[in-house]
């Protein structure tokens, strides 16, 4: 059981996939994300094409269409950054592995004109 997206995003367990968030919310300059409100924190979350990712619900919702490829170019300039960060620990893999897939999700979910779906 975990978390599973359309076109391939992510499949794996809510705890990678949290991990996951929290490196990318470290490296993309936001700090820690438990500091945000949602997280148990109470900064808000700043106009960013990773806040959709950053900010959603981990079992459910979408990415719309229009927020994939501006989130797709945010994660795309932070591998440099995850490749120095490694191992994401248990089965997740290298950061860097995990978030190009969800680039390579992202970018054809804009290619097929389709949200990326959280189940």
């Amino acid at each position: 059981m975990g978390l599973d997206t359309t076109h391939d995003c992510w499949h794996g367990a809510y705890s990678a996939f949290m991990r996951w968030r929290k490196k990318i919310a470290e490296v993309a300059g936001f700090g820690d994300l438990e500091e945000y409100a949602g997280f148990g924190g109470e900064k808000e979350f700043p106009n960013h094409p990773l806040t959709p990712l950053l900010n959603h619900s981990d079992c459910e919702g979408e990415i719309a269409v229009s927020e994939c490829a501006p989130m797709a170019e945010a994660l795309e300039a932070l591998l440099p950054a995850l490749e120095i960060a490694g191992d994401g620990g248990g089965h997740i893999g290298t950061f860097t592995d995990k978030t190009q897939a969800f680039i390579d999700g992202l970018r054809l979910a804009v290619a097929k004109n389709e949200p990326v779906e959280f189940h």
